[in-house]
């Protein structure tokens, strides 16, 4: 059973992070930079201690230092805080499109995004009274040439950053069919950026096949992939166009113009 929100603790347990998180509020605080005296000063700390904990959150690039003995909130927060608004952004907008989908084809509905050279599945529908399903764990994760939401990542990206993942992953495989050489896996992302869609021929796991479409955002970006898994002998191609249908009406959803 989960646990209450109700019990988690209003501060935190743990005094440095308190303390930087006084030291994040104050610099939030201003827009232009802060010094490190009138820091110390709203927070009550020392000068030493600030000192320390502004340096470490700048090697994480939570604080900038805009000049000697002057901070400023950093463009690390900013990253993630998109990377926050994409996911919440596309999940609410996706939910209700995914679940009259599943409806109609009565088997799981997946909505991944990129993170590094992976995807990662953010929401699922499925129903635990259908019969054989391939149902993906909600956080689990992939290597983007192995599924078809990750081929669409790759196929929007130029042949030279397609280049520089083939040689930073190695194109590994999980199975026979796994491309795991960069000109079968170029190849196929010619069909993908030919056709608009992708498919996993049990290259991720073996009795298991994919299709995938894109999700766009209001500058036209490829944010997110929506999928139908299936045991291989039971997807349809004739599902390919109500999948799309439907990431397209979750692309109009979030300002997409075609």
């Amino acid at each position: 059973m989960q646990k209450s929100n109700s019990s988690i603790s209003a501060t935190p347990t743990v005094q440095v992070i308190e303390r930087m998180f006084q030291l994040m509020d104050v610099l939030a605080s201003r827009e232009d930079a802060i010094s490190l005296k009138e820091i110390s000063e709203k927070t009550g700390l020392h000068p030493s201690t600030s000192h320390r904990l502004l340096n470490d959150l700048a090697t994480g690039r939570f604080v900038d230092r805009s000049q000697p003995g002057c901070y400023r909130l950093g463009m690390r927060l900013l990253e993630l805080g998109n990377l926050v608004k994409n996911r919440l952004n596309v999940r609410d907008a996706a939910l209700v499109p995914m679940r009259e989908l599943h409806k109609l084809i009565q088997q799981p509905v997946n909505l991944s995004m990129r993170q590094g050279d992976e995807i990662v599945y953010i929401e699922r529908t499925y129903s635990e009274r259908s019969g054989m399903q391939v149902v993906r764990s909600i956080g689990g994760r992939a290597p983007l040439h192995l599924t078809s939401v990750g081929k669409l990542f790759l196929a929007a990206d130029d042949p030279q950053r397609v280049r520089a993942y083939a040689t930073r992953t190695g194109l590994s495989g999980q199975t026979k069919n796994s491309l795991t050489q960069l000109p079968a896996l170029e190849r196929e992302l010619l069909k993908v950026r030919q056709y608009g869609v992708s498919h996993d021929n049990e290259e991720l796991e073996l009795g298991v096949r994919c299709m995938a479409a894109g999700i766009y955002d209001d500058q036209g970006t490829l944010v997110a992939g929506l999928s139908i898994s299936a045991p291989a002998g039971r997807l349809e191609e004739g599902w390919l166009p109500k999948l799309q249908e439907t990431a397209r009406e979750i692309s109009t959803t979030l300002g997409f113009k075609a």
